[in-house]
């Protein structure tokens, strides 16, 4: 997993509330779980004009000039502005897989519903909580200022604007232990590498019968 330290860059806003998993990842591209090839069918729904399927040539496909991320003045943007209860639905963790595969490393929103919320943190994304007036200023002042970006110390827990404003946002410290290192689950398990195969080598020695047993289950 890469790690998150100090994130600088481009906004877009999604002014949108509620947005649910299946809008940001529709249930028809879920059959793969290899956390790749999501990117371009984030927002799939609203991002083209004809119905997306997997393993679609999107190049092909009419895009809507009216949606968020097709303007030009986003393109680039690492920054998701957001409004409340974003990635509210189902659990799917491809939701976030997309998310970072199209280039988002931050979504910024008032409130997040709790299983995506978790999933970001699993998948080196950083979920940043703020205040209802402060995130409606920072959509008054994506879309009034083009090219406006904002950074995000995550040690510091402070989203920083252009203009100096700093706005602190609350991080569970293991989490934020998790992402400054860039470890995810199996990271974190790896840690301990030492010590179990430590764990292993004694209880091969004590009880050999065993991995005689499964040797033989894996041949089978």
């Amino acid at each position: 997993m890469k790690q998150y330290t100090t994130e600088h860059g481009l906004v877009c806003p999604l002014d949108r509330s509620n947005v649910d998993t299946d809008q940001i990842i529709p249930k028809q591209f879920l059959k793969s779980i290899k956390r790749t090839g999501f990117g371009v069918n984030l927002f799939d729904e609203w991002r083209y004009l004809d119905e997306g399927y997997p393993n679609q040539d999107v190049s092909r496909r009419p895009i809507n000039p009216d949606f968020v991320l097709n303007q030009p003045r986003y393109q680039g943007a690492t920054i998701l502005l957001a409004r409340k209860n974003f990635g509210c639905g189902s659990s799917r963790e491809h939701a976030p897989w997309a998310l970072e595969e199209y280039g988002f490393r931050t979504v910024i929103a008032p409130s997040f519903a709790d299983i995506f919320y978790n999933n970001c943190f699993k998948n080196g994304m950083l979920p940043v909580v703020l205040p209802e007036g402060v995130v409606e200023q920072l959509f008054e002042q994506t879309f009034a200022h083009e090219g406006y970006s904002l950074t995000v110390d995550l040690a510091a827990q402070q989203v920083i604007t252009p203009t100096g404003e700093r706005y602190h946002f609350d991080v569970d410290e293991f989490r934020k232990h998790c992402l400054l290192n860039g470890l995810d689950d199996i990271g974190l398990t790896l840690q301990n590498q030492p010590a179990i195969e430590n764990y292993e080598t004694r209880t091969r020695a004590a009880r050999p019968w065993v991995f005689a047993e499964l040797q033989s289950i894996a041949n089978a």
